[in-house]
């Protein structure tokens, strides 16, 4: 067995990141769009450099699966973790585009933020981005984040710049059982 279930929703569930999925990431990594949103253009991902990736400990990362059939579909994590200052950034990926735009993602990150605020407890999650991606810009809305920033005209691609948002969820702000 790969998969070992850490935190169940609905739809989906969340398992520790593993090295068997290297090639399905490294797919992912080199695709167009998920490369455009995530600012990875310039980035080649080789098969070598993702399964050294994943045999590094990443302790707040993890893979996203359907309850259903246990199929991979894309990973969620936090990056910058500050104890301390209880804070991190949130990052998250869905992989194939039969999986966009269904409800995966904002599943997955309501349920890491569940993680995030009642067993890490934190004070507030940050993320970031682009300004053109305004489908995820609108997820993120709806599940309770605002925007606290906005770096103008930093990314350049396709020709154009674009600016990087910044956006952030308090604890206190948060509602666990919000529906989209």
């Amino acid at each position: 067995m790969k998969y070992f279930k850490k935190l169940e929703g609905e739809r989906i569930y969340f398992s520790p990141v593993s090295i068997e999925d290297a090639e399905i990431y490294t797919k992912w990594m080199n695709d167009e769009v998920i490369c455009k949103n995530t600012n990875n253009m310039s980035r080649v991902t080789s098969l070598f450099s993702e399964k050294n990736w994943l045999t590094q400990d990443h302790p707040y990362t993890f893979a996203i699966l359907k309850k259903e059939n246990d199929e991979l579909i894309g990973n969620i994590g936090l990056e910058s973790v500050d104890f301390l200052h209880q804070n991190a950034e949130l990052g998250i990926m869905i992989g194939e585009e039969k999986n966009r735009h269904s409800g995966y993602g904002s599943e997955a990150i309501r349920l890491m933020l569940k993680y995030c605020f009642q067993f890490l407890n934190f004070h507030s999650i940050q993320l970031t981005v682009l300004s053109f991606h305004n489908q995820a810009i609108s997820c993120y809305k709806k599940i309770g984040f605002q925007e606290v920033g906005r770096i103008q005209e930093v990314i350049y691609m396709d020709g154009k710049y674009y600016d990087r948002i910044i956006m952030q969820l308090l604890k206190k702000d948060w509602r666990e059982n919000d529906e989209e």
